[in-house]
């Protein structure tokens, strides 16, 4: 079965979690482009940096091994507290959006939930909806469910289309928000600090496979970039069928973001 892991951070992974990832079935990757490399960056061009090495090399990697690679450009939550730094990063963000490689902004959303963040979030939905590209939107780690709130009622503020949207990183204590809703709701399986294949799956049988996404978020902590085939053999393990567990790990992530008119034609 093939899989789409539509939220994982490969910029700090090794060639050979590439070549694990294939043998598992990964067959399409999208990496968020709004990352928090771990230390606070100091300068926009830093970003700027790091803007192009997803655009113009991660995606050679990704290839010899199968696996077509695009990604998602913004200003991250975290690193929009620094107001000025992100007044001049977003100032290029447009510039970037532009490149065909490029399927969603994002993350954009909250972290410590604050004003400058607010403004940051508001700013980047409203250029995501300016040139027709969905939004990928990370939730906080700490205080998960106030976060979300604000998230979609900033959402509803706005008007935002429902099927534009996706409200990442969800748990039990979260999911019903998301869903009742209406927007497309990610979950993470990265065991530490969020969901088990198990938790995951335990939420697809309590909720569905509607505008449900799986990823792996990994990145430079202890994360495992097989989550998702992880989740399809807990799946099946507990009863989903082979389109059920096609719809979550394949055709959801796809049809999210094709929206963007970018997504790369398998070979």
């Amino acid at each position: 079965m093939k899989i789409f892991d539509p939220h994982i951070h490969m910029y700090s992974r090794t060639t050979d979690d590439y070549e694990r990832m294939a043998l598992a079935g990964i067959r399409r990757i999208v990496e968020p482009g709004g990352f928090w490399l771990g230390s606070l960056r100091k300068y926009a061009g830093s970003f700027f940096d790091y803007f192009d090495h997803l655009l113009h090399y991660e995606h050679t990697r990704a290839a010899e091994f199968g696996i077509i690679h695009q990604c998602t450009i913004s200003m991250n939550p975290k690193e929009a507290n620094n107001e000025a730094l992100a007044a001049e990063v977003m100032e290029r963000i447009p510039e970037f959006l532009k490149n065909e490689r490029v399927v969603a902004v994002g993350e954009i959303g909250l972290d410590q939930i604050t004003p400058a963040e607010e403004k940051i979030f508001i700013e980047q939905l409203e250029l995501a909806r300016k040139v027709g590209l969905p939004a990928v939107i990370h939730s906080p780690h700490n205080d998960k469910k106030r976060g979300i709130e604000r998230i979609l009622a900033i959402l509803k503020e706005l008007d935002y289309p429902r099927e534009m949207a996706v409200v990442d990183h969800n748990t039990e204590e979260t999911i019903a928000l998301t869903k009742n809703a209406g927007y497309w709701a990610g979950h993470t399986v990265y065991l530490i600090k969020k969901l088990s294949p198990e938790r995951a799956t335990g939420i697809l049988q309590k909720y569905g496979t509607d505008r449900m996404l799986i990823n792996s978020s990994s990145d430079w902590g202890v994360s495992d970039p097989l989550g998702v085939p992880h989740t399809a053999l807990v799946m099946r393990q507990r009863g989903f069928t082979d389109e059920e567990i096609r719809k979550v790990v394949w055709d959801n992530p796809h049809e999210f973001y094709a929206q963007s008119g970018r997504l790369i034609e398998e070979a």
